[in-house]
């Protein structure tokens, strides 16, 4: 136990050590990765969003289902209630339609008002839930082909515009990453390098002394899992404020406003997967680089 508290004491004041020696350079890393980070955040945070805002906007997407004179909607509904990735089926029979079309035209007579179109000219309608936006298509397909139904409608622009920018979005956010990545690897690695060349006398009477390669550049490896770890931190306290501010200003606008601001909210579960996939790629990303940059020392 003693043994283990001494290497670990040694590893800490040499990685400090090391840190202290990088100067400028420790800042130039951790703001590359802090950058990195901040991007790699932003995308994984508007793709859960957008994917929150696809859930909610199919959720309430309804597909209706006019159906043809003679058909009734309550004999049809445990049917339709068996397709797949319906979750709710309301009937609404033309009686109450047309009552309630009366109502907002600002009719007060409705017998009138039928007698005078000799009749009700509307028939009865099914209002189909899905389980999700995906599933919303196939479910109108599946209508259009029933027999009874006359015409089915859904609203599904804003769910097909939403699929595309999460699409576009993941592709840009996956290229500007990894040129990210690449830049960042490749700052933590001249970073380590000269922090390496600075102690290179050290280094030298380290070898003299029999000890191992591992034992010697170890600590420089660790400098770039803290490089990475600093990086994380500060970029998951950014996206952190920022989410807050967004959401507290979207709160108090119109209620379409607010229902995205619903959308833009991240729960617990997903703050902390969020901050786990910062440190996680923050700390390989430096982990990359400082390997990268003692390997070339160690082979000598």
């Amino acid at each position: 136990m003693f043994s283990f508290f001494t290497k670990f004491d040694y590893l800490l004041r040499e990685t400090l050590l090391g840190l202290r020696r990088g100067g400028w350079m420790n800042w130039a890393a951790i703001s590359t990765i802090t950058v990195l980070l901040f991007l790699f955040g932003i995308s994984l945070q508007s793709t859960w969003q957008l994917e929150r805002l696809l859930n909610q906007f199919g959720s309430q997407l309804e597909v209706s289902a006019y159906l043809q004179s003679g058909f009734q909607a309550s004999e049809m509904q445990a049917t339709v209630a068996t397709i797949p990735n319906v979750v709710d089926v309301t009937p609404i029979p033309k009686e109450e339609a047309w009552a309630k079309l009366v109502q907002d035209l600002g009719l007060s007579d409705i017998e009138g008002a039928t007698a005078q179109l000799k009749g009700n000219p509307l028939v009865d309608e099914l209002k189909v839930k899905a389980r999700d936006s995906d599933s919303v298509p196939a479910i109108a397909t599946q209508l259009q082909q029933m027999e009874g139904v006359d015409e089915v409608r859904y609203i599904d622009e804003a769910v097909t515009r939403l699929a595309q920018l999460n699409d576009g979005l993941q592709w840009t956010s996956a290229i500007v990453i990894a040129i990210l990545t690449l830049t960042a690897t490749a700052v933590i690695t001249t970073t380590i390098r000269l922090i390496v060349l600075a102690r290179r006398r050290e280094i030298e009477v380290m070898q003299l002394v029999g000890a191992t390669r591992m034992w010697i550049y170890l600590p420089f490896i660790l400098q770039g899992a803290a490089f990475g770890i600093a990086g994380a931190t500060v970029a998951w306290g950014l996206l952190f404020t920022i989410q807050t501010l967004l959401v507290e200003m979207a709160e108090q606008q119109a209620d379409f406003i607010q229902f995205l601001a619903q959308g833009l909210s991240l729960n617990s579960h997903q703050m902390t997967l969020l901050a786990a996939a910062l440190v996680g790629l923050g700390t390989l990303v430096g982990l990359m680089g400082s390997l990268l940059a003692v390997r070339k020392f160690s082979l000598r």
